[in-house]
């Protein structure tokens, strides 16, 4: 679970994303320059990459580090699985 303002932090740049997107959305109805909106793209493509960063970081510093210091062997490689299992995902994406 997320903190308050780890929380904020994500919700304030999911909605500056949302305003992105709505920018996009009429630069393509506007027939806008096609590297021009690539540009774009990429700005919001960034944009969610910081996000992601935001919620793995904590993540870590919540769930993953609970099950760290649990007596639970069975959690702890859960936690680990899980997190390798998202690094191959961002391996095949990257």
């Amino acid at each position: 679970m997320m903190d308050k303002e780890q929380k904020q932090k994500a919700i304030t740049r999911l909605k500056k994303i949302e305003g992105q997107v709505r920018g996009l959305q009429k630069m393509v109805e506007e027939d806008r320059y096609c590297i021009d909106i690539i540009g774009q793209t990429a700005s919001v493509v960034n944009a969610l990459k910081g996000v992601e960063d935001l919620v793995m970081e904590q993540h870590l510093h919540t769930c993953v580090a609970d099950a760290m210091s649990s007596d639970q062997n069975g959690e702890k490689d859960e936690k680990i699985d899980e997190v390798m299992q998202v690094l191959k995902q961002f391996r095949k994406h990257g």
